[in-house]
C-alpha cells in the first residue's frame, strides 16, 4: 500500500499516468481514460520517495514567499482583502480588495480571471505588433501543469494564476508564446529567438519552476 494519500483525475487526453504534487502538498495522479484505478497506486507507490522530496521543496519555497494574512499578490503589488457581507462580487479599490465574507476564494478567481484577460491582451497585441505577426485569440485557463499555450493557428491560452507573479513573468511568458507563432517547437532557432526578445528569460523561466506552486489563491 502507497503511504501517500492522492486523489485521481481522469483525462480524455492523458496517454499515459502522470503524478504531481501541488502547493499545499496534495498528490494528483491523472489517469488516461481507459486506464485502471489501480494504475494510480501503483505510481504513487513506486514514486513515494520523490513524493516525500517533492513536498519539502514546496514547504520550503512556501516559507520563502509567506504572505501577510488577508493580503494577495497582483502582479507585484499587494492587495489588502476587506470582507463585505451580502457582496457577491469581488471589486477593486486602489490596493484593496472588496470580497465577499466567508470563503471568498470562488469569486477571486473570477476577478483574476476577468483581469488577466485585460493584463494578458494588451501584453499580448504589444509583444506581436513587435514581433509583426498576429494571434487567431485569447483563452484565459486555470490549468494545473501549464502556463501557457499557443496553437498551430495561433491561437492563445495563458494562465490566470500568472497575476499572482512578478510582472516580468507574465512579459518573459506572453514573449515566449509569442515567439511560437514563428517557431511552434523548442528547438535552438526558438530559444535564440526568445533570447532576442528577452535576453534575461532563463532567470524568469528559473523563477516560474521554484515558486509556480506558490501562485494559487
Amino acid at each position: 500500500m502507497a503511504t501517500a494519500e492522492y486523489r485521481i483525475r481522469r483525462s480524455q487526453r492523458a496517454r499515459r499516468v502522470r503524478v504531481t504534487v501541488d502547493g499545499d502538498g496534495t498528490v494528483t495522479v491523472t489517469l488516461p481514460r481507459r486506464a485502471p484505478e489501480h494504475a494510480a497506486a501503483e505510481a504513487v507507490r513506486e514514486l513515494e520517495p520523490w513524493i516525500a522530496r517533492r513536498r519539502r521543496v514546496l514547504a520550503r519555497v512556501a516559507e520563502e514567499v509567506v504572505r501577510p494574512a488577508g493580503t494577495l499578490p497582483y502582479l507585484g503589488e499587494t492587495l489588502t482583502l476587506r470582507p463585505q457581507p451580502a457582496r457577491e462580487r469581488v471589486h477593486r479599490r486602489g490596493d484593496v480588495l472588496l470580497v465577499p465574507a466567508g470563503d471568498p476564494r470562488a469569486a477571486l478567481e473570477r476577478f483574476y480571471r476577468r483581469a488577466a484577460r485585460r493584463e494578458i491582451a494588451h501584453r499580448l497585441d504589444a509583444a506581436t505588433a513587435r514581433a509583426g505577426t498576429r494571434y487567431a485569440g485569447l483563452t484565459i485557463r486555470g490549468q494545473r501543469t501549464r502556463w501557457a499555450s499557443c496553437s498551430t493557428e495561433g491561437a492563445m491560452s495563458f494562465n490566470w494564476r500568472l497575476l499572482l507573479a512578478p510582472p516580468a513573468i507574465l512579459d518573459y511568458v506572453v514573449e515566449h508564446e509569442v515567439c511560437h507563432l514563428e517557431v511552434m517547437d523548442h528547438s535552438p532557432r526558438f530559444w535564440a529567438l526568445l533570447e532576442s526578445r528577452v535576453p534575461d528569460w532563463r532567470a524568469h523561466a528559473a523563477w516560474l519552476r521554484r515558486y509556480g506552486s506558490t501562485l494559487a489563491l
